[in-house]
């Protein structure tokens, strides 16, 4: 089912970084005529990044842009550790870090395009949605079968959850 190397590099995971464009969304912008920003989430993401922090691993996401909307979302699911505006994404992962306490040992992120290169080539799990740049695949350890914004971001959270053997346990909840 997995690549017994992403399998040992997810069981490490204690944090899992997502990108917002194009990860969390399929990378489209919508503005309506007053210039209000509007982006679609995809629900079994969002179902995915609560189970991964009910197991454990703490969530976070770091955007390149600043949206109302990626607040709203992050804020409806718990995510606290929310970096909007930051092209520099490697400043975000470095404040990440201080404020958690964490070594890049035990990091994942999750991108889809050039700017999350940088984090990609530092942290232990690097993964890249299936629609991604080249280049970015290119730089990951695994690529999802999803689109971003299509269940790729359930996927990385579904790989940590196995790898660190805690998917049966919480599939069981909804089994019995």
């Amino acid at each position: 089912m997995y690549d017994p190397k992403v399998l040992e590099r997810a069981a490490a995971i204690r944090v899992a970084i997502f990108d917002v464009d194009g990860v969390l969304t399929d990378g489209r912008l919508f503005f309506d005529h007053e210039g209000r920003e509007y982006k679609a989430f995809h629900a079994r993401d969002g179902y995915g990044l609560k189970l991964l922090a009910e197991s454990g691993v703490e969530t976070a996401v770091i955007s390149g842009r600043i949206s109302r909307s990626v607040a709203l979302r992050c804020a409806s699911l718990g995510i606290r550790h929310v970096y909007q505006g930051y092209e520099d994404k490697l400043a975000a992962l470095s404040a990440l870090q201080q404020t958690l306490e964490i070594e890049t040992a035990h990091i994942a992120y999750v991108g889809d395009d050039l700017l999350d290169l940088p984090v990609m080539r530092r942290v232990h799990l690097a993964v890249a949605v299936q629609d991604a740049h080249f280049a970015v695949k290119k730089q990951a350890h695994w690529i999802t079968e999803a689109a971003g914004g299509m269940g790729a971001a359930r996927e990385v959270c579904d790989l940590i959850l196995y790898a660190q053997g805690k998917f049966d346990r919480l599939l069981d909840r909804y089994l019995k």
